[in-house]
């Protein structure tokens, strides 16, 4: 037997969500949440920069396309992980999740640094994926539900942007552990990751003050809940004066239900949202296979063609993550001012761009060491924004009870498409030691970008300084009839 449905309410939760000012709740949110970005660069940049120290016979002694083989092992985990916790953070709450994804990435990472061989190696990277691919659904689900509308834009790039500070540690460090000096070669680079675990301690500790989403407690029919988080926030918030009386036009009428189930998310997303969905995974692919082919090759190519010793890898690396840093700091305003649709086209353009004239350079043998990381440095500053709005376009442009859903299935797809192939088909070109074959790896990855681009223009939505239930009304606010 059934039980009864709770009966519908009217509700201003979202709107009081929205014209919150920014306080110290904003800032512990961002530094709880975005640490995890902090903590993925620092051990994905490690992972870029021992790639070619494991080939070394006294270390691993992996081949370019087995490294390739790894990196996709890693990315299938995010795949089948963002599936996986996508559809369970939309049933039982974000809350829940950002500890359990978090404690299986820090064990993933852990147990990288004790890998012995290739398969070793890749399932322990394949767990470490499948925790961050669950990071990605809750973390960007709870970004969107809980910061104000006016700055939703800059603050979901610069969270995902802050990947990169982690980045420039990791490359600063890689300086010190691949030093054979220092450490021995087989030593070094499991230091570097054993780093994550520790870290990840104090993110575990700040993660127990950030609360449940109240929009996700409202239509799941727990509203005495959400009523008494955002009471605690705006006390926090409105300091100095009281809140004025908000208009009863924003009034929000909620059908509340306890789950909604992946076959009513497939309809939404495939019928009435077709045209974002398509969007969303133009976007998600293009991104993908440009960064994740380019990456995570970053030291093999250093290495093979410009003569660049493994252990100073690093160094090159830092400025390419100052640069992927700066493009969402810098650039991420014009996205709640400008508008979402000339800056997403924008980026995704001017990368795809500069990324075809470096590898026409690359082909011809006219760049230097220097001279290619300075190219790559400033493609990345645009296709870092580019990458950061593609999360924010997947998880603001639809319905609240399907976001971390919506998130995890262009997550997937497009890594799947973009990603997967990626390090491996670009690890297979470095093998060939051809300039030619690797300069059509990149004008592949520079023409996804340019297309993406086109599509943005066509079909995107003019999402800046607008509520989230403006852009996409939540399922729950239609009758359970409809």
């Amino acid at each position: 037997m059934q039980s009864p449905q709770p009966e519908p309410f009217e509700t201003l939760i979202p709107a009081r969500l929205d014209r919150l000012p920014w306080s110290p709740f904003h800032w512990l949110f961002i530094i709880g949440l975005g640490v995890t970005w902090v903590l993925d660069g620092l051990e994905v940049t490690i992972m870029g920069a021992v790639s070619a120290e494991l080939e070394r016979p006294d270390v691993l002694h992996l081949s370019a396309a087995k490294i390739g083989f790894i990196s996709s092992c890693y990315l299938a985990g995010a795949v089948l992980g963002s599936l996986a916790f996508g559809h369970l953070t939309d049933r039982f709450g974000r809350r829940k999740f950002f500890f359990l994804t978090l404690l299986i990435y820090l064990t993933g990472v852990g147990l990288t640094a004790l890998s012995w061989n290739l398969a070793s190696f890749s399932v322990f990277r394949f767990v470490t994926g499948a925790g961050i691919g669950g990071e990605y659904s809750a973390v960007n689900s709870a970004i969107d539900e809980l910061v104000p509308a006016r700055v939703r834009g800059r603050v979901a790039l610069l969270i995902n942007g802050s990947f990169w500070l982690g980045a420039m540690v990791g490359s600063a460090c890689t300086v010190v552990i691949l030093d054979p000096a220092i450490f021995p070669p087989n030593l070094g680079w499991r230091l570097g990751f054993g780093i994550g675990p520790v870290i990840g301690l104090a993110i575990i500790y700040l993660r127990r003050f950030i609360p449940e989403s109240p929009r996700w407690l409202m239509t799941h029919g727990r509203l005495a809940e959400a009523e008494m988080i955002i009471r605690k926030i705006e006390a926090s918030s409105f300091k100095r004066q009281s809140p004025n009386d908000l208009p009863v036009e924003l009034l929000l009428t909620i059908h509340p239900r306890s789950r909604f189930g992946l076959q009513v998310a497939a309809r939404a997303i495939l019928t009435e949202y077709r045209a974002r969905a398509y969007l969303g995974f133009g976007l998600m692919a293009a991104q993908a296979f440009a960064y994740n082919a380019i990456f995570f090759t970053y030291a093999l190519v250093l290495h093979r063609y410009y003569f660049v010793p493994p252990q100073r890898a690093g160094l090159y690396l830092l400025p390419f993550a100052l640069g992927n840093f700066c493009g969402p700091l810098f650039l991420g305003r014009f996205f709640d001012t400008i508008g979402r649709r000339p800056l997403i086209a924008a980026s995704f353009a001017a990368s795809g761009m500069i990324l075809m004239l470096t590898g026409w350079l690359f082909a011809n043998q006219a760049l230097t060491t220097f001279s290619q990381v300075a190219l790559w440095t400033v493609m990345f500053f645009f296709a870092s924004a580019a990458a950061s709005s593609a999360y924010l376009t997947v998880s603001e442009l639809f319905p609240l009870e399907l976001r971390a859903i919506a998130i995890a299935i262009f997550y997937a797809a497009g890594t799947a498409v973009g990603g997967m192939v990626g390090p491996w088909f670009f690890g297979f070109l470095i093998d060939t030691g051809s300039r030619r074959m690797l300069f059509l790896g990149y004008a592949i990855s520079a023409g996804l970008m340019i297309a993406a681009a086109a599509l943005e223009l066509l079909l995107g939505v003019d999402a800046e300084r607008r509520s989230l239930e403006e852009i996409a009304p939540p399922l729950s606010s239609r009758r359970l009839d409809q």
